[in-house]
């Protein structure tokens, strides 16, 4: 389904205000990943709509599901940006065009041999909490040998700021663009709906955005119908 004129005019103004906040973060050149979780092909076709060309994907089965379904043309940039399991690396590799959370060997390796050559960023560990996944800091830099060595293009890194106040992600969000300056990588993707601000101050060139264009997502399964 199709999102109709009145919420996709929504959605743009809503990408207008978000464009607004990055300039006054301090930026321009700050890439807007679409976060489309939880909701139908819809929220792909809206964003298309309105001038966004990257989306974001957390789920497997859902994203394969999802971009069936979407219209979009030109067709977006697929950026998966959930945890994601080796098994369902198969299932994504015709789908995904950049591979932001690939944060151990053995998981860069396997997208290196399905989808050799493609673009892919490292997720690391800024927040210190374990259900962000990622990968330590410190070992940064041997997985960015690892990817280059299965092939794969290393466009950037990603990084999960903390819970609580936006101000509490800037230490974290600092060390990952440092990172990023250290490795010679073009992206640094940090920041969402509430520490986007932070993130684009600290030199995010990605910001990972679902809330402040879509509202509030349902608790459960998918909202197929536009709100």
């Amino acid at each position: 389904m199709s999102a109709p004129p009145p919420v996709a005019a929504a959605i743009g103004e809503r990408y207008e205000a978000l464009r607004e906040r990055i300039a006054g973060a301090g930026s321009q050149d700050v890439t807007v990943i679409a976060v489309t979780k939880a909701l139908g092909a819809w929220a792909i076709d809206a964003a298309s709509a309105c001038g966004i060309g990257d989306v974001g994907e957390n789920y497997a089965q859902e994203c394969v599901a999802k971009l069936a379904g979407a219209t979009a043309v030109p067709k977006p940039r697929v950026h998966f940006v959930g945890r994601l399991q080796r098994n369902k690396v198969r299932m994504l590799a015709g789908c995904v065009d950049v591979w932001q959370t690939l944060d151990r060997p053995e998981l860069v390796r396997e997208v290196g041999r399905r989808a050799p050559g493609a673009d892919a960023m490292i997720q690391v560990n800024i927040s210190g909490e374990e259900s962000k996944g990622g990968c330590p800091l410190a070992g940064t830099e041997q997985l960015a040998s690892i990817a280059a060595e299965a092939g794969l293009n290393l466009v950037g890194l990603m990084g999960i700021g903390p819970l609580g106040p936006p101000e509490g992600a800037r230490s974290g969000f600092r060390a990952l663009r440092r990172m990023v300056d250290s490795l010679g990588l073009t992206h640094c993707s940090m920041g969402m709906t509430a520490d986007l601000e932070v993130a684009v101050a600290e030199g995010a060139t990605m910001v990972r955005i679902g809330r402040s264009l879509f509202g509030e997502r349902p608790r459960r399964g998918i909202r197929d119908v536009p709100q």
